[in-house]
């Protein structure tokens, strides 16, 4: 047996989140099926993290072992049978001990905001026209680096061994009549980037202030924090990894 890592994207508007799941249309349950049929035996992913429903993803990856071998027309032919919504992008040969998920050093999400309306945004970017100041939105932002347990922005019902994670970038930023929000940290809760974005709002609209984000994360209270701003908005831009993950690219 050989491991390998794929990388892939999809459209989170067409599945029900990363994981499979019952009766639902997963971006896991789909490669998986299609891996396991190209290469004529049982495949099991491990992806580097979940993805909530309706979340997207440009940079994803995701390590399986088969005794098939890879050659280079593995993507053209998986992507033949893969959905619109869903892309593979490249098959890599990675060590036997190689884990998407526990050799991944950080994870970075962008949350798209619109200012406009706009048909072609509408299912990846949040329209929301209210004026919001992006110098106060940006001063609280930095809290977030000097903090590291986040349970006030962890959905309720989530079985995790620990709330801590480290943050290592988090700032807004304006592109035309679009704002983006980018997060980097090692890891992140369920719900946790969608929770993050709707407490800063409150503030880019003037109703809380730096102090107040600051009581929210002392508080440890998912009740105390803004609310979760719609899915559809939030993007995984790239898992990052130590450069030495990663053999020849054999697809």
């Amino acid at each position: 047996m050989s491991r390998y890592a794929l990388q892939f994207a999809y459209d989170g508007g067409s599945f029900h989140g990363y994981q499979i799941q019952p009766n639902a249309h997963s971006v896991q349950a789909e490669l998986e099926e299609k891996l396991s049929l190209l290469l004529a035996e049982p495949i099991a992913i491990t992806g580097s993290g979940r993805t909530d429903t309706g979340v997207h993803a440009a940079h994803q990856i995701a390590h399986f072992d088969t005794s098939a071998d890879i050659d280079v027309n593995l993507i053209y032919r998986l992507n033949r049978m893969l959905s619109p919504a869903l892309t593979a992008q490249a098959i890599f040969t990675v060590a036997d001990d190689f884990h998407a998920r526990f050799d991944a050093t950080s994870r970075i999400y962008e949350y798209r905001i619109t200012r406009h309306k706009d048909p072609f945004l509408r299912d990846f970017a949040y329209w929301y026209e209210a004026d919001l100041d992006l110098k106060s939105m940006n001063e609280a932002a930095k809290l977030l680096l000097s903090h590291s347990d986040f349970q006030c922005f962890s959905k309720v019902k989530t079985e995790v061994n620990t709330f801590e994670c480290t943050i290592m970038r988090a700032f807004w930023s304006a592109q035309d009549d679009n704002l983006i929000f980018t997060i980097e940290g090692n890891r992140f809760l369920r719900g946790m980037v969608r929770a993050v974005v709707g407490t800063l709002m409150e503030i880019g609209m003037g109703k809380w202030s730096s102090a107040d984000l600051q009581r929210i994360l002392d508080s440890k209270s998912r009740q105390e924090a803004g609310r979760a701003v719609p899915a559809h908005g939030l993007h995984l831009v790239k898992v990052t990894y130590p450069e030495t993950s990663f053999g020849a690219r054999c697809s």
